[in-house]
């Protein structure tokens, strides 16, 4: 496993640290290119490739529902078993949409954050300023999935829905090397939907899409919908999940916080409470 990391390691700075490299990432990064492997995983010419992937991550599949997988995408999305991923049903609790590597920021008065060694904004991630000066003095929750997370996300409360909001970009993975090189979430493609949630207010979540996948898939667009109802899935690749949350929305649990400050990533796992409905 150690070597397998060593590898992919190298081969990403060839990547994203050699001229050679940048010149090959920005063939792979093109959305063409991401449709082209999309349709390849989404056919049964794919089948082989479950095997290895299986194995080499550690996933076990009686933990799913995994009879009948017509190509690698099948297996990649494959929905967990409910009794495996409770959801917090207390109105005042506030869930995890989705598996994941958990940073928690609060969102400064001129909208900044850091993700691993760069500065974002919530205006560029939305691409809307009207929007995300909603957000001022609230906060942000990335949520980064690796290709052993289920990739498959919920809504965090009761909430009317509105429109889905897709942002074009250019795909990059979201490894750390990545993330060291280039404005990562400002150049991915995304998907953004603002909810009007029963407990926290106006609630924002954006889907983050990554290298080689070719579809960020959400199942509703004007809807009312339901905590703990599916809002969706990310096909082949590395993802990332971002809620941002009003001012005096939620309280969070304050050990997210040190652990970002920290540079360390808290796992966490879909309906899991990450905080609380903040008394008014």
């Amino acid at each position: 496993m150690k070597k397998q990391k060593n590898k992919e390691s190298l081969s990403l700075r060839f990547l994203y640290g050699t001229l050679i490299g940048r010149l090959i990432l920005r063939l792979l990064t093109a959305r063409w290119v991401s449709r082209l492997v999309g349709a390849f995983l989404d056919s049964r010419l794919s089948l082989p490739l479950i095997r290895r992937f299986v194995k080499k991550n550690g996933i076990d599949l009686s933990e799913y529902y995994s009879d009948d997988f017509r190509c690698f995408n099948d297996c990649f999305t494959r929905k967990i078993k409910e009794d495996l991923r409770p959801i917090d049903e207390t109105p005042c609790a506030l869930i995890a949409p989705c598996d994941g590597l958990l940073s928690a920021y609060e969102i400064t008065p001129d909208a900044r954050f850091t993700v691993k060694g760069r500065e974002y904004t919530v205006e560029s991630l939305l691409n809307d300023r009207e929007l995300a000066e909603k957000y001022f003095g609230g906060v942000c929750l990335v949520f980064r999935l690796c290709v052993n997370h289920y990739h498959r996300y919920v809504y965090v409360d009761n909430a009317s829905k509105g429109d889905n909001v897709f942002i074009k970009g250019r795909l990059h993975t979201v490894r750390p090397i990545a993330l060291e090189k280039t404005p990562v979430f400002k150049e991915n493609c995304r998907e953004y939907t603002v909810m009007e949630t029963e407990n926290f207010g106006a609630v924002t979540q954006i889907e983050v899409g990554a290298l080689l996948v070719g579809k960020i898939k959400n199942h509703h667009r004007l809807a009312t919908v339901k905590r703990g109802e599916e809002k969706g899935m990310f096909l082949y690749g590395g993802s990332t999940v971002i809620l941002l949350l009003e001012k005096g929305s939620a309280v969070m649990r304050e050990e997210l916080f040190t652990a970002t400050e920290g540079g360390e990533e808290t796992s966490v796992r879909m309906g899991e409470r990450l905080g609380t409905k903040e008394k008014g």
